[in-house]
Formats: structure tokens, C-alpha cells, sequence
């Protein structure tokens, strides 16, 4: 159906745009445009759908932050295992040990001091 609607819109649109017939014919053609967008029933249709689709976001987004939720835990031990893997020297690098210096990158590579999502922080 809705296949059908995007077609019949692209050929009035088509129609519109390369007609030959005139002002006239145009303006009959804007008028039943205006007429059916403030029919009731395309009004009613038009309020079911924008629901629908709120319902379906909603739905995405609980099932979404409900899936991340349950992840997050074994991303953080992922990441933390990483990190532990990660050399504190590269060879062949003659400048200081990776995040040494003024401990501003030490912060950010601590995965463990990084709250998991949903925790008491997260009210």
C-alpha cells in the first residue's frame, strides 16, 4: 500500500511538473490535493500512523537501552582485559611511557574507574 501512495505521489508530482495543459489545470489538481490532505479520513490516517510510529520508537529504544544494559558489564571486563594487554612502552618510541606525563591520560585509559551504565550515579 504504501508502495502505491509513493508512486501515485510521484506521478502527480510528475504530471505537475510536465504538463502542458496550464494554469487551469494546475490549480484544479492543487485544489483536490488540498481537499483530500484535509479530508477527515486522511487526517485520521495520518494521526494512526504518527502514533504507530511513536509506539515503535519507544519500543526500539526500551529494547535497545534494555540490550546495552545487559552487555555492559562484559564490554567493560573487554576493555579493562585490553587495556591490561596494551604495552606501558612502545619499542622504538623514545619519548615517555604511554599515558605517563601530567596524569591527564591516565583517567581516561582507568576503565574500572568508569561507571557502568544504570548505576547509582545514572538517577
Amino acid at each position: 500500500m504504501r508502495y502505491r501512495v509513493t508512486f501515485l505521489a510521484g506521478l502527480a508530482a510528475g504530471f505537475v511538473v510536465g504538463t502542458r495543459a496550464g494554469r487551469e489545470r494546475y490549480e484544479q489538481m492543487k485544489r483536490l490535493a488540498r481537499k483530500a490532505a484535509d479530508s477527515p479520513a486522511v487526517q485520521q490516517a495520518a494521526g494512526t500512523a504518527v502514533a504507530q510510529a511513536t509506539g515503535l520508537a519507544k519500543t526500539a529504544t526500551s529494547r535497545l537501552s534494555d540490550k546495552v544494559q545487559q552487555r555492559s558489564p562484559a564490554l567493560a571486563d573487554a576493555a579493562k582485559k585490553a587495556g591490561e594487554r596494551l604495552p606501558t612502552r612502545i619499542p622504538g618510541w623514545r619519548g615517555k611511557a604511554a599515558g605517563a606525563g601530567n596524569g591527564a591520560g591516565q583517567a581516561a585509559s582507568d576503565v574500572s574507574s568508569v561507571p557502568a551504565p544504570g548505576g547509582p550515579s545514572d538517577n
